[in-house]
């Protein structure tokens, strides 16, 4: 109590004395305070700051890049198809892509219920895209819509306003002929990776390079569009395939599958003297540019995945190498009288009764038991080399996906009844275009050529990346034997023949019928009621412009290839021949003929 006393007592002396000491050395006190704090808190920003621009620098740059630069990967334009004369076949087209920003949308149960129904998916769907990535700045709602779709939600107003959707512009792949050469040239999928056919093979040609893409907001969230920089458009690619006589051979291919009820049908057309493609179609078939709503059968390539029996048109095959090895020749006679032949304990036999037949009549009468005769004079060993050097039982290498190379037993594995069933067509299994590549050798003069279909790979600005040519694999047989067989083909398009009906005013035909049994493994034999009819020749028959293979399986009302495949093959190359202007080989036949082509 006293020390308090005396306290104060001194306090009022010096108050009585400076009355303006005291409030100063207060007054100091709280300077001192009140600066120390500021300038703790001035040290504690500086040091937030050094934090924030050089230890967190990187960290931080890339968190404000995501929040207001959306990188997203949007697809350059695809390389164009075309065919030869550069029409195009695969193209495309602008289309509007619609995003949503998640992380701007307060009421993702609002939202889906307007955008579901005009983008025809469920509202509960789009709602989960939005909910689950609530706190995200970019989802794709609907990729490359039709023009309807986009008009329809561009009524959408307030939603693009408040930044929660946008669209950005994206090229669409467009087949602007719908199904013609659907098989060839496949299709792509909504990222605009090839799927199948030449979208599939040369997709790393055709997908183009993206460096740099971005989608910017504001601050408030709102898109302000796509932009799409340094994007490479993919390479171009020309096609050896016509698309005139692509649509012939289609329309005439489609004709028949009607006429006859059949299951399914091939047809292909080649150059023999090169081995381009100049026309390759299959039914049933598709439009590419919806190709979800077509099933596996549609979109199956027959030509080179679907192996059948030949029948007949083998026979050629065998002639040939006959020929070459010298154990027939055009005078040669053989007894076929008897109208059967047993091989090994099975018995085949003519369908039509024949007596004595020229070795060339064996073949334009397409006799089973001459072609049994002539297959045991050039024994299996002989007849298996051939059925090789011909390319059965190999890919031929063509730039299309799922070729399979075919069946043929090795001739260690053939049974005694084996050099008869092949010599006619069966117990080997072969695609279409193995068959008509065959043909081209005869044809040509004894080459088998390398069959193709794309001829140049051609980048952005022009230039050739990449130039295909005729590949020559290797020499069958010589020129003296496809000069004879060209003979022998030739009377199977005349009268006495069993192709009459291929026969074409103003250019002689050369061919062969089939006819031959489907194997049916829920009986365990051969079906008898289901074939393959074919025919498979060339025109002009002394100097080929083309092949022609066609296969019609399981048709309806009649099997014989002579009347149900023979009567196709006269009118693709009739149409195809206006469309090229061919001149005929008789000036005295000449007949105008009106191009199918529209």
């Amino acid at each position: 109590m006293r020390r308090g006393r005396t306290d104060r007592e001194e306090t009022r002396k010096l108050w009585d004395e400076d009355p303006v000491r005291i409030p100063l050395q207060r007054s100091k006190k709280r300077a001192v305070v009140l600066v120390t704090i500021i300038l703790f808190c001035f040290a504690a920003i500086f040091f937030r700051l050094v934090n924030l621009m050089v230890l967190d620098h990187e960290k931080l740059s890339q968190r404000a890049a995501q929040q207001y630069i959306k990188e997203k990967v949007f697809t350059p334009q695809r390389g164009v198809i075309w065919d030869r004369s550069l029409k195009e076949l695969a193209t495309n087209i602008e289309t509007d892509s619609l995003f949503a920003v998640p992380s701007q949308i307060n009421d993702t149960r609002a939202i889906s219920a307007e955008i579901a129904p005009i983008i025809k998916v469920s509202t509960g769907e789009v709602d989960g895209i939005l909910s689950k990535r609530k706190k995200k700045s970019f989802a794709w709602l609907a990729r490359r819509m039709d023009r309807d779709t986009s008009l329809k939600l561009s009524t959408l107003r307030d939603r693009f306003d408040e930044g929660e959707i946008g669209f950005v512009k994206e090229p669409k792949r467009c087949y602007p002929k719908g199904e013609i050469a659907s098989h060839i040239l496949g299709f792509s999928n909504i990222d605009d990776h090839g799927i199948a056919g030449l979208e599939l093979v040369y997709n790393e040609y055709l997908k183009g390079e993206v460096k740099s893409v971005s989608v910017g907001v504001d601050a408030h969230g709102r898109s302000l569009g796509g932009d799409i920089k340094d994007a490479m458009p993919g390479n171009n690619l020309i096609l050896t395939i016509d698309e005139g006589i692509q649509y012939i051979v289609e329309r005439e291919l489609s004709a028949a599958m009607e006429q006859w009820k059949a299951k399914s049908a091939v047809a292909i057309m080649m150059d023999p003297m090169t081995g381009e493609i100049l026309a390759l179609a299959n039914r049933p078939t598709y439009d590419p540019n919806s190709p979800a709503e077509a099933g596996a059968e549609e979109k199956r390539n027959r030509a080179i995945t679907d192996l059948f029996e030949p029948g007949s048109t083998m026979k050629s095959i065998l002639a040939s190498a006959a020929l070459e090895e010298k154990v027939v020749s055009m005078r040669d006679i053989f007894d076929v009288s008897k109208g059967s032949i047993t091989v090994g304990g099975k018995t085949i036999r003519d369908v039509h009764r024949n007596g004595v037949l020229s070795f060339q009549e064996v073949i334009q009468k397409s006799s089973n038991v001459g072609s049994v005769k002539i297959g045991q004079r050039l024994g299996a060993e002989k007849y298996y080399e051939y059925i090789k050097k011909f390319g059965f039982g190999d890919k031929t290498g063509i730039d299309f996906p799922g070729e399979v190379k075919g069946i043929v037993r090795n001739v260690k594995n053939w049974s005694g009844t084996s050099i008869g069933a092949i010599s006619i067509g069966q117990e080997i299994g072969m695609t279409p275009l193995q068959m008509v590549r065959a043909y081209s050798a005869i044809a040509n003069g004894g080459l088998l050529m390398k069959p193709y279909i794309v001829s140049d790979i051609i980048s952005p600005t022009g230039e050739v990346i990449k130039k295909v040519g005729p590949v020559e694999e290797r020499r069958v047989i010589s020129k003296t034997t496809s000069d004879k067989m060209k003979d022998i083909l030739k009377t199977v398009v005349e009268e006495g023949g069993t192709a009459q009906k291929a026969s074409i005013r103003g250019n002689l035909v050369a061919g062969k019928t089939g006819t031959a049994q489907i194997f049916d493994p829920k009986i365990g034999r051969y079906s008898p009621d289901k074939f393959a009819s074919s025919f498979v020749g060339f025109v002009p028959a002394d100097n080929p412009r083309v092949a022609l293979i066609v296969v019609v399986f399981e048709p309806k009302g009649a099997s014989y290839g002579g009347v149900v495949a023979a009567p196709v093959f006269k009118n693709i190359i009739e149409h195809t021949f206006a469309y090229l202007d061919v001149p005929m080989e008789k000036d005295e036949n000449r007949v105008v003929l009106v191009s199918a082509v529209q």
